[in-house]
């Protein structure tokens, strides 16, 4: 099974979720990303290298964006979680910070 680790931007945003079940949507989608990386869309230009995988719930779009690191294994490491709102913003002043 592939180590996934989550930078505090998405740890703080998952372990504030209160909803059950849309915390069970982000593990399912976590899992579904440790088996095989390329469920997710990848992204181009400012964010290369960054896949992002969408969740819908309740009307809302949710994304979750990670990279893959390669050390003796291959890593998983979700960098963001969040609403689509404002998200790919987010993510590039953090990834640039």
């Amino acid at each position: 099974m592939t180590e996934v680790r989550f930078l505090p931007p998405a740890a703080k945003f998952l372990k504030k979720l209160k909803d059950k079940k849309l915390k069970t949507l982000f593990q399912q989608a976590v899992d579904k990303i440790a088996e095989d990386h390329t469920v997710g869309e990848a992204k181009a230009g400012d964010l290369d290298g960054i896949f992002c995988y969408d969740i819908y719930y309740n009307k809302t779009n949710y994304e979750l964006a990670y990279r893959i690191e390669y050390y003796d294994n291959k890593i998983v490491v979700v960098i963001m979680a969040g609403t689509r709102e404002n998200f790919y913003d987010a993510l590039k002043r953090y990834l640039n910070d």
